[in-house]
């Protein structure tokens, strides 16, 4: 009798197929990312971004590929993991210190400080949970083997506060938690190209796309840092230089593109200039695109 094939093997996700989705409703999406998209960068929090350091990236990243999560799986960790903690963060910054006396609110803050810092892997795990629940519903993480990884860090978290941060999270962010990635508004691009009669082939442009987007994922913070270099004309930006460019930081309809555009580049030079997944009606920010796949080629060193 033959071995019977690992679950993991046997229900893993296939690739995503393009070219199989009408017209009208590729518009319809696109007009909604868009829109979500718009509607983000209308409310960007000031730490946006802060919580996407290199080394949490890697973490999940690793993290998940020990628990054999798919790609859209580790994104949605770090985009989730970064929305609960800037909410934290905003929920003690707003909460009311009336009845705390002046001379113990330096102490009960330097308390909060600590409980977030000594939780954080406990939260990013809960992140990755949730994640995996979401993507992968017959590999999900589940909390025996959530537990026994954080044993073997040696923190002593039972299975009830390991239910209770998975809480935490989804309380927080209100049960918001299917959250768009990058990886989201690359695929509807593709659709876009395809339809357009786009020159390279969906299917390894895809390819591409998702190690390039775990590259700039890794190396966020050098990608933007020399992309606003290039648009200032300086190496040393001003502190309002840096806080308007976090609208460009955070706009994931122009790193999907920028993806796109490096992608088509590296598989055929020749026909690069001819991706355009953008209908004229949504051109949107199409300098700093260019500039984003300038950087994407100049620091690319794999």
């Amino acid at each position: 009798m033959g071995s019977r094939l690992p679950v993991a093997s046997r229900f893993s996700s296939p690739d995503p197929l393009f070219g199989e989705v009408a017209p009208e409703i590729i518009e319809d999406a696109l007009i909604h990312l868009a829109m979500e998209n718009e509607q983000l960068l209308s409310a960007l929090p000031g730490p946006a971004g802060c919580f996407k350091e290199a080394r949490t990236v890697e973490f999940i990243f690793l993290l998940s590929e020990k628990w054999h999560l798919d790609h859209p799986a580790r994104y949605q960790a770090v985009e989730l993991l970064e929305r609960f903690m800037i909410k934290q963060i905003e929920q003690i910054c707003t909460s009311p210190r009336e009845n705390i006396p002046t001379s113990e609110q330096g102490r009960s803050r330097n308390s909060v400080q600590e409980q977030i810092h000594d939780t954080f892997v406990l939260r990013l795990v809960s992140c990755i949970q949730l994640a995996s629940k979401l993507s992968l519903h017959y590999n999900a993480v589940n909390s025996d083997t959530a537990l026994k990884f954080l044993q073997s860090l040696k923190y002593s978290y039972t299975k009830q506060e390991l239910l209770e941060s998975e809480l935490t999270v989804l309380e927080t962010l209100q049960f918001q938690i299917n959250v768009l990635t990058p990886l989201a508004y690359i695929e509807l691009l593709l659709e876009v190209l395809g339809h357009n009669g786009c020159l390279l082939p969906a299917k390894p442009l895809h390819q591409m796309c998702v190690p390039l987007l775990d590259f700039l994922y890794l190396k966020r913070d050098t990608i933007y840092d020399t992309l606003l270099n290039i648009a200032i004309e300086n190496l040393t930006p001003s502190e309002l230089q840096i806080a308007k460019f976090l609208i460009v930081k955070e706009d994931l309809m122009l790193l999907a593109v920028g993806i796109i555009s490096t992608s088509a580049f590296i598989l055929n030079p020749e026909h690069w200039k001819k991706v355009q997944p953008f209908p004229s009606k949504l051109a949107l920010r199409g300098e700093r695109k260019w500039r984003l796949f300038i950087c994407l080629s100049t620091t690319r060193s794999w």
